[in-house]
């Protein structure tokens, strides 16, 4: 019963309504920067928001047709004014109108951990994209130090945006995180941290020999591809 209240609950956009506007507004420049300029490329983006990275992948040339799903129709409406294609609603649950081997790349920033049930989707998208079709992910760590620390108090404090959004509904390792790909059929191959590591991150995981490099990660950053 709880599992499906969730669903409910945020196909109705419980939650996301009181986001501030900036959580629909974000471009993934880095995504889109490993991308190589292709006019024929075809793009998916789960959870496209307002539509800012798919923008930048049609100014960019990186490619001539970039189609997102978005759950909430005011985001959608912006997005359909910026991108190619947009389609409303809870991607666990609507039918998706594209054909087989549709697409060369997927991007789903920051939306696994929003998922009843990440791993249904992913073997749903799985045969839209073309064989050798790219994949791009991001999501919270849970593992991080300063979630481990907040546990060691005896807390778990939810907010409103973040690693601890009240709106996560699946938590996630980088091992975890790639383990997931590669249980939905994905060759994962890489997973690391979205940007850079701080200074003082970099040295403790040198002097660590790199065996907690997982506690300064605060996005893990996942590169797969479709076999």
């Amino acid at each position: 019963m709880e599992k499906a209240q969730s669903a409910n609950d945020r196909s109705n956009g419980h939650g996301y309504e009181a986001k501030p506007q900036e959580y629909f507004q974000g471009a993934r420049f880095d995504f889109i920067a490993e991308l190589p300029v292709n006019p024929q490329a075809r793009i998916l983006e789960i959870g496209c928001g307002e539509g800012g990275t798919g923008d930048l992948a049609l100014k960019g040339r990186k490619c001539g047709e970039y189609c997102g799903v978005e759950l909430l129709q005011g985001p959608a409406s912006k997005a359909k004014e910026r991108i190619t294609q947009v389609v409303v609603g809870d991607v666990e649950r609507i039918e998706l109108p594209w054909e087989r081997d549709s697409f060369d790349v997927l991007i789903m920033s920051e939306v696994l951990e929003h998922l009843v049930d990440p791993w249904t989707v992913l073997k749903k998208l799985r045969p839209f994209l073309k064989p050798g079709a790219r994949v791009f992910a991001s999501s919270p760590n849970v593992s991080n130090h300063r979630i481990i620390r907040m546990l060691i108090r005896g807390d778990w404090t939810l907010t409103d945006m973040g690693m601890m959004d009240k709106t996560h509904l699946r938590w996630f390792t980088p091992r975890s995180y790639a383990a997931l790909f590669e249980a939905c059929d994905y060759v994962v191959d890489s997973v690391g941290q979205v940007g850079t590591f701080s200074m003082k991150a970099q040295i403790l995981s040198r002097l660590t020999l790199g065996r907690f490099r997982h506690l300064f990660i605060t996005q893990v950053n996942l590169r797969a591809h479709r076999p």
